[in-house]
C-alpha cells in the first residue's frame, strides 16, 4: 500500500504549535526533522557515540505527515494552510511550504526482525530471537532467547559479543553481577545462566528495563522489576531490574549496593563510560572486575585516560571490528 507523504516546512520555534494544529485536524502521526543539537540527557538515552554532522541550526524544521491514498489531499492541505494562517499571528511559521511525495507502507518498528536470526556467540552460547526456531541445537548449547523491542542488545553487535566473551572469561559461578546500562537484559540473563549467584541491572531508559524483565521471564529466570522507592534485595537466584541514572543519583548507587559485586558490566558508550568510571568503583569488591564495552576505537585512549585518572588498572583490552572492550580492576 502506498501513502501520500506531505512535508511542511516551518520553524523550530513554531514546530510544537504546528504539531498540535495537525493533531487537531486529524493527523495522527508526524515526524520532525531539524538541526537542533540533542541534549546530553537525550544522548545518554540514545545509542549514539558519534553524532551525525547536521550543520549549524538554521531554525528550519520539516514536519512530515502521511495520508491514505483515499483521503482528499487538497482538502487536508487547505485545512493545514488555514491552521498556519491562524498560527502566523502568534509565531513565525517560516515559509509554510508543503511538498507532496509517495512512500511505501512499511512496518518500521518490526521490519528489522527479518534480519535478526539465531546465531552463535561462540561454541556454546546461542542467541535466538523469541519468534524464531532453532534447527540444530547441541546438548551443550546455552540458548538465550531475546526480543530487544526498542532496547539495544540483540547480542549480534560486536560490543555485546565482546562483553559476553569477557564475562565467560572473568566471571565465576557464584559471583555477584551488576549490569549498568542493561538494554535488552542480554548480559544479565547470560550472566545468570553462566552461574552468577545474583544480578542487579539498571538502565536510564525505563522501556529498556521493561524489555529486560520480559526477556528474563522468557528465559525462565526469577526476576523482579523494582520501582524507585523499592530496596534492592540482592537475593540469591534473583535478577533485579530498575531504571535510573547511577552517575548522578548517589541514593540510587547506595541502594544498589556498595563494594558487593564481583563483576560489573557496562555495554554503553564511551561518553557514558568516562563519567561512569568516577563512581563505578563504589559497587565493586576489592578484587572485582569492570567489563566495559561500546567504545568506538577512536575513543579508546580517552576511556583509558579516564580509567587511570579514577584509580583503575587495565587488565585486558579486546577488539572486534571498530569496537573496543576494556577489562579493569581498582588499583591497589
Amino acid at each position: 500500500m502506498k501513502w501520500k507523504k506531505l512535508t511542511l516546512e516551518t520553524t523550530t520555534e513554531a514546530v510544537d504549535l504546528v504539531s498540535s494544529m495537525l493533531d487537531e485536524i486529524g493527523i495522527q502521526g508526524i515526524e520532525i526533522e531539524d538541526k537542533v543539537p540533542i541534549t546530553e540527557e537525550e544522548k545518554q538515552r540514545m545509542f549514539i557515540d558519534i553524532l551525525p554532522e547536521l550543520g549549524p541550526d538554521d531554525g528550519v524544521a520539516n514536519v512530515n505527515f502521511y495520508l491514505d491514498v483515499e483521503e482528499d489531499e487538497n482538502e487536508i492541505i487547505l485545512k493545514v494552510k488555514e491552521g498556519l494562517e491562524e498560527l502566523s499571528a502568534f509565531v513565525n511559521i517560516g515559509s509554510g511550504e508543503i511538498k507532496a511525495s509517495e512512500t511505501e507502507d512499511k512496518d518500521w518498528m518490526n521490519n528489522w526482525k527479518e534480519f535478526f536470526k539465531p546465531f552463535r556467540v561462540d561454541d556454546t552460547i546461542v542467541i535466538k530471537p523469541t519468534w524464531e526456531t532453532l534447527s540444530e541445537v547441541k546438548d551443550t548449547d546455552l540458548v538465550i532467547e531475546i526480543d530487544p523491542g526498542t532496547a539495544f542488545g540483540t547480542g549480534s553487535h560486536e560490543t555485546t559479543k565482546l562483553c559476553i566473551l569477557n564475562m565467560k572469561k572473568y566471571m565465576k559461578p557464584g559471583d555477584n553481577l551488576l549490569d549498568l546500562g542493561c538494554g535488552s537484559g542480554i548480559l544479565s540473563i547470560i550472566g545468570m545462566k553462566l552461574g552468577a549467584k545474583l544480578a542487579v541491572a539498571t538502565d536510564i531508559d525505563e522501556n529498556a528495563v521493561n524489555a529486560s524483565v520480559e526477556n528474563a521471564e522468557v528465559n525462565h529466570l526469577n526476576v523482579k522489576r523494582l520501582e524507585e522507592s523499592d530496596t534492592v534485595l540482592r537475593n540469591e537466584g534473583l535478577l533485579e531490574l530498575l531504571d535510573g541514572n547511577v552517575i548522578d543519583d548517589a541514593n540510587l548507587r547506595k541502594n544498589i549496593g556498595q563494594n558487593c559485586y564481583d563483576v560489573v558490566v557496562s555495554n554503553i558508550l564511551a561518553d557514558v563510560i568516562i563519567p561512569l568510571s568516577d563512581v563505578v568503583a563504589e559497587f565493586m569488591k576489592p578484587d572485582g572486575v569492570w567489563i566495559s564495552s561500546g567504545i568506538i576505537d577512536m575513543k579508546e585512549e580517552e576511556v583509558k585516560q579516564a580509567l587511570d585518572k579514577n584509580g583503575f588498572d587495565i587488565v585486558e583490552v579486546t577488539k572486534m571490528g571498530d569496537w573496543v572492550s576494556i577489562v579493569a580492576k581498582v588499583r591497589k
